[in-house]
């Protein structure tokens, strides 16, 4: 046998190998998307999405809640794919459609603009499915205007809520909520949390709840969140009506 045969084989099993053993992994991967709880003995924790959500509302939260121990957190949607932000610009993989799942530990429904908010709460699908898994979980949450949509399916009746500053008129007039300007707020098993980067601040909080308080300050220091931002304008209880008028104006036109 020659030494260009021998090689021509090696490089055949080599590539053989590496087919083979690529195979694998990708049906190890398909396995564990296929079942979201993955063997793990940790909280399984659903985000929903739907289209025309604002980014940092799942993906915030998804972030802090993946760093609990043995936890599951599996991005859900009415169908699986790509789901598009309210900006068009980017998309997030729902590796679950909502048929899928009937059992959580934790749901989090995110916020979105005008568009996506609407659409979700008059969505009877989404909201008879937020219904369904809200009678088994141990927390359903919700950042920025994803209240609205917790009230639209019935389940803050009653209750007091944050969300989305812009927003406060519209839920409290439109459903019986009585608005809380906190950055998070606590009602039984429902959490709400105020707009977009609140979501965080809501997530650490639920770590603290799902695990302990020690879990949860660890997770902190791990994904280093220690907000210095460069300018104090985040409060709207502080801002001008001008600074308002131009923070919903950037919203809009970032808007599709």
């Amino acid at each position: 046998m020659s030494h260009s045969t021998t090689r021509r084989n090696v490089l055949r099993g080599t590539v053989a190998t590496a087919a083979l053993a690529a195979t694998a992994a990708a049906a190890r991967t398909e396995a564990a998307y296929a079942a979201p709880h993955g063997g793990a003995t940790g909280p399984n924790i659903g985000i929903l999405l739907y289209d025309g959500y604002s980014l940092l509302d799942p993906t915030g939260p998804a972030e802090v809640l993946s760093r609990l121990p043995d936890a599951t957190v599996t991005m859900i949607a009415e169908k699986r794919g790509a789901v598009r932000t309210d900006t068009a610009d980017v998309a997030v993989v729902a590796e679950r459609s909502i048929a899928e799942v009937d059992r959580l530990d934790v749901l989090l429904v995110p916020g979105a603009g005008n568009r996506g908010t609407t659409g979700a709460m008059n969505n009877q699908v989404l909201l008879r499915w937020i219904r369904k898994i809200h009678r088994h979980t141990r927390w359903t949450t919700s950042v920025c205007t994803g209240s609205i949509v917790l009230a639209a399916a019935g389940l803050l009746d009653g209750r007091e809520a944050t969300t989305y500053w812009a927003s406060a008129d519209y839920l409290q007039s439109t459903f019986d909520v009585t608005y809380l300007p906190q950055r998070y707020v606590r009602s039984g098993k429902i959490i709400t949390a105020a707009g977009v980067s609140a979501g965080m601040d809501m997530a650490l909080y639920l770590a603290s709840l799902v695990a302990d308080e020690d879990t949860a300050r660890a997770i902190q220091l791990a994904v280093e969140y220690d907000p210095q931002p460069p300018f104090d304008s985040g409060n709207a209880s502080d801002a001008s009506p001008r600074l308002k008028q131009r923070a919903l104006q950037l919203l809009a036109a970032s808007q599709v």
